[in-house]
């Protein structure tokens, strides 16, 4: 179990992780920008209202979960490699249901918003979009995220001090590639 960080500690283990997390997000930003992001948004109505909300529930779902998991290895409850045992899974499951409820309720209020503002929206299509969205982000916040914690708790890091920026950044970078993905899904699909 990892002791008391000084101030000095958490910023020596926490400033890495923010600069990646800086440069990512630049990158997340970047990708909004392209073209094909911006076809895409056009192409779906309602997209570039949900963006905001859908990338934001990504950190706070898996951030919840990395603090769940964080407290769970200070604690002693959860051991510092990954087992698959009752606490973990449940702790896990919970986080994937969260998020993919989370993100259909998402698709579901903007396609309200865009029907009390009167502008044509299909629920379905945006229902397809954030549901393989939030699918394939779940997938790669949560092998991030068990990495993170689990390889870094045992190499000395106070996942406390980490886990926040690595949840934002990779919410955020995979939620962007991951909604292009849903939208290319959904025009597949319709």
């Amino acid at each position: 179990m990892l002791g008391h960080d000084s101030a000095l500690d958490v910023y020596r283990q926490a400033l890495p992780v923010v600069l990646v997390s800086l440069v990512a997000g630049l990158f997340a930003g970047t990708l909004l920008g392209t073209e094909t992001m911006r076809d895409g948004i056009e192409s779906v109505p309602g997209i570039l209202l949900l963006l905001p909300a859908f990338l934001a529930t990504r950190g706070g779902v898996y951030g919840s979960l990395g603090a769940r998991l964080s407290s769970g290895l200070h604690q002693g409850v959860i051991a510092p490699r990954f087992e698959w045992n009752g606490r973990l899974r449940n702790a896990i499951v919970a986080s994937f249901l969260n998020g993919m409820i989370v993100s259909v309720f998402i698709a579901v209020l903007a396609w309200g918003v865009m029907l009390a503002l009167g502008r044509p929206a299909s629920l379905l299509e945006l229902v397809i979009v954030l549901f393989v969205a939030a699918l394939l982000s779940a997938v790669a916040m949560l092998g991030v995220l068990l990495t993170v914690i689990f390889k870094g708790y045992r190499r000395g890091l106070d996942p406390d001090n980490v886990i926040g920026p690595v949840v934002t950044t990779v919410g955020d970078v995979f939620g962007v590639v991951f909604l292009l993905t849903g939208i290319a899904a959904a025009g597949a699909v319709l």
